[in-house]
Protein backbone atom coordinates (compact mmCIF):
# COMPACT_ATOMS: atom_id res chain seq x y z
CA UNK A 1 0.00 0.00 0.00
CA UNK A 2 1.66 3.74 -1.31
CA UNK A 3 1.06 6.26 0.90
CA UNK A 4 1.50 10.03 0.67
CA UNK A 5 1.44 12.38 3.21
CA UNK A 6 1.07 16.13 3.04
CA UNK A 7 0.29 19.26 5.16
CA UNK A 8 -0.16 23.01 5.51
CA UNK A 9 -0.74 22.88 1.39
CA UNK A 10 -2.94 26.62 2.46
CA UNK A 11 -3.31 27.14 -0.99
CA UNK A 12 -4.35 29.22 -2.49
CA UNK A 13 -2.80 31.68 0.20
CA UNK A 14 0.50 30.45 -0.05
CA UNK A 15 0.41 28.94 -3.90
CA UNK A 16 -1.98 28.81 -6.25
CA UNK A 17 -2.04 24.95 -6.49
CA UNK A 18 -0.15 22.43 -5.32
CA UNK A 19 2.97 21.33 -7.82
CA UNK A 20 2.69 18.84 -10.27
CA UNK A 21 5.49 16.34 -8.78
CA UNK A 22 2.68 16.50 -6.06
CA UNK A 23 -0.03 15.64 -8.27
CA UNK A 24 1.59 12.57 -9.87
CA UNK A 25 2.41 11.44 -6.23
CA UNK A 26 -1.36 11.40 -6.02
CA UNK A 27 -1.79 9.30 -8.94
CA UNK A 28 0.16 6.84 -7.61
CA UNK A 29 -0.66 6.62 -4.12
CA UNK A 30 -3.19 4.10 -2.58
CA UNK A 31 -4.11 6.63 0.48
CA UNK A 32 -3.75 10.42 0.11
CA UNK A 33 -3.14 11.47 4.13
CA UNK A 34 -3.66 15.36 4.61
CA UNK A 35 -2.57 17.10 8.39
CA UNK A 36 -4.74 19.87 7.78
CA UNK A 37 -4.68 23.72 6.66
CA UNK A 38 -6.07 23.53 3.34
CA UNK A 39 -7.62 26.87 3.71
CA UNK A 40 -10.48 26.93 1.00
CA UNK A 41 -12.19 23.76 0.38
CA UNK A 42 -11.46 23.58 -3.28
CA UNK A 43 -8.54 21.24 -2.86
CA UNK A 44 -10.16 19.38 -0.51
CA UNK A 45 -12.93 18.49 -3.56
CA UNK A 46 -10.05 18.10 -5.85
CA UNK A 47 -8.06 15.74 -3.66
CA UNK A 48 -10.85 14.16 -2.87
CA UNK A 49 -11.67 13.34 -6.91
CA UNK A 50 -8.44 12.43 -7.46
CA UNK A 51 -7.43 10.20 -4.73
CA UNK A 52 -7.77 6.74 -4.24
CA UNK A 53 -8.59 7.05 -0.64
CA UNK A 54 -8.10 10.22 1.35
CA UNK A 55 -8.02 11.08 4.90
CA UNK A 56 -7.81 14.44 6.37
CA UNK A 57 -8.23 16.70 9.31
CA UNK A 58 -8.69 20.53 9.64
CA UNK A 59 -6.30 22.47 10.55
CA UNK A 60 -6.13 25.90 12.63
CA UNK A 61 -6.05 27.44 9.46
CA UNK A 62 -8.81 25.77 8.25
CA UNK A 63 -12.37 27.58 8.08
CA UNK A 64 -16.28 26.37 9.03
CA UNK A 65 -16.63 24.73 5.60
CA UNK A 66 -13.61 22.73 6.04
CA UNK A 67 -14.35 21.78 9.86
CA UNK A 68 -17.74 20.38 8.90
CA UNK A 69 -16.28 18.05 6.32
CA UNK A 70 -13.05 16.74 8.01
CA UNK A 71 -12.59 15.85 11.68
CA UNK A 72 -9.88 17.07 14.08
CA UNK A 73 -8.79 13.65 14.38
CA UNK A 74 -8.64 11.44 11.80
CA UNK A 75 -7.90 7.18 12.97
CA UNK A 76 -7.85 4.35 10.21
CA UNK A 77 -6.57 0.84 10.42
CA UNK A 78 -4.37 0.72 7.37
CA UNK A 79 -3.37 -3.45 6.70
CA UNK A 80 -2.83 -3.71 10.31
CA UNK A 81 -0.93 -0.17 11.02
CA UNK A 82 -2.67 1.96 13.65
CA UNK A 83 -2.65 5.48 11.99
CA UNK A 84 -4.25 8.40 13.57
CA UNK A 85 -4.05 12.40 11.98
CA UNK A 86 -4.17 15.51 13.82
CA UNK A 87 -2.74 18.56 12.60
CA UNK A 88 -0.93 20.05 15.76
CA UNK A 89 0.69 18.35 18.31
CA UNK A 90 2.25 21.28 20.68
CA UNK A 91 6.05 22.25 20.62
CA UNK A 92 8.27 19.79 20.18
CA UNK A 93 10.04 19.35 23.56
CA UNK A 94 8.46 16.65 25.10
CA UNK A 95 6.46 15.62 21.71
CA UNK A 96 7.07 12.19 21.40
CA UNK A 97 5.97 11.74 25.49
CA UNK A 98 3.05 13.68 24.95
CA UNK A 99 1.95 11.79 21.53
CA UNK A 100 2.41 8.67 23.25
CA UNK A 101 0.11 9.38 26.26
CA UNK A 102 -2.56 11.32 23.83
CA UNK A 103 -2.53 8.25 21.07
CA UNK A 104 -1.76 5.06 23.66
CA UNK A 105 -3.40 2.83 20.45
CA UNK A 106 -1.70 4.39 17.31
CA UNK A 107 1.51 2.89 15.66
CA UNK A 108 1.80 5.85 13.32
CA UNK A 109 0.87 9.39 14.00
CA UNK A 110 0.96 12.04 11.29
CA UNK A 111 0.73 15.74 11.83
CA UNK A 112 1.47 19.23 10.48
CA UNK A 113 1.37 22.88 11.93
CA UNK A 114 4.96 23.25 11.96
CA UNK A 115 6.36 23.04 8.39
CA UNK A 116 9.08 21.22 9.81
CA UNK A 117 9.34 17.37 8.60
CA UNK A 118 9.68 15.34 11.13
CA UNK A 119 10.53 11.69 11.87
CA UNK A 120 10.53 10.21 15.09
CA UNK A 121 10.22 7.47 17.22
CA UNK A 122 7.93 7.71 20.36
CA UNK A 123 9.61 5.17 23.70
CA UNK A 124 6.34 3.38 23.22
CA UNK A 125 7.02 2.73 19.50
CA UNK A 126 4.80 5.30 18.16
CA UNK A 127 6.19 6.96 14.82
CA UNK A 128 5.73 10.87 14.71
CA UNK A 129 5.57 12.16 10.81
CA UNK A 130 5.38 15.43 10.05
CA UNK A 131 5.69 16.12 6.24
CA UNK A 132 6.24 19.71 5.83
CA UNK A 133 4.97 21.42 3.52
CA UNK A 134 5.19 21.06 -0.32
CA UNK A 135 3.78 25.10 -1.10
CA UNK A 136 5.55 27.27 2.16
CA UNK A 137 8.89 26.13 3.53
CA UNK A 138 8.64 28.95 6.17
CA UNK A 139 12.29 28.75 7.10
CA UNK A 140 12.85 25.38 6.08
CA UNK A 141 15.64 25.65 3.01
CA UNK A 142 12.72 23.90 0.91
CA UNK A 143 9.19 22.61 0.75
CA UNK A 144 8.70 18.72 1.30
CA UNK A 145 6.00 15.87 1.11
CA UNK A 146 6.80 12.24 2.17
CA UNK A 147 5.73 8.97 0.82
CA UNK A 148 5.91 5.62 2.56
CA UNK A 149 4.41 2.22 2.20
CA UNK A 150 2.94 -0.48 4.52
CA UNK A 151 3.39 -4.19 3.83
CA UNK A 152 2.59 -6.76 5.73
CA UNK A 153 1.48 -4.95 8.87
CA UNK A 154 4.70 -2.66 9.06
CA UNK A 155 5.08 1.28 7.86
CA UNK A 156 8.24 1.18 5.12
CA UNK A 157 10.09 2.98 2.93
CA UNK A 158 9.58 6.14 4.84
CA UNK A 159 11.37 9.16 2.61
CA UNK A 160 10.98 12.93 2.31
CA UNK A 161 10.78 14.95 -1.06
CA UNK A 162 12.54 18.03 -1.47
CA UNK A 163 10.27 19.88 -3.94
CA UNK A 164 12.27 22.56 -6.21
CA UNK A 165 12.35 26.22 -5.84
CA UNK A 166 9.75 28.17 -7.24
Amino acid sequence: MRLLLLADTHVPKRARVLPEEVWQAVDKADVVIHAGDWVEVALLDELAARSRRLIGVYGNNDGPELRKRLPEIAREELDGVRLAVVHETGAAKGREQRCAAAFPDTDVLVFGHSHIPWDTVADNGLRLLNPGSPTDRRRQPVCTYLTATIAKGRLRDVELHPLPRR
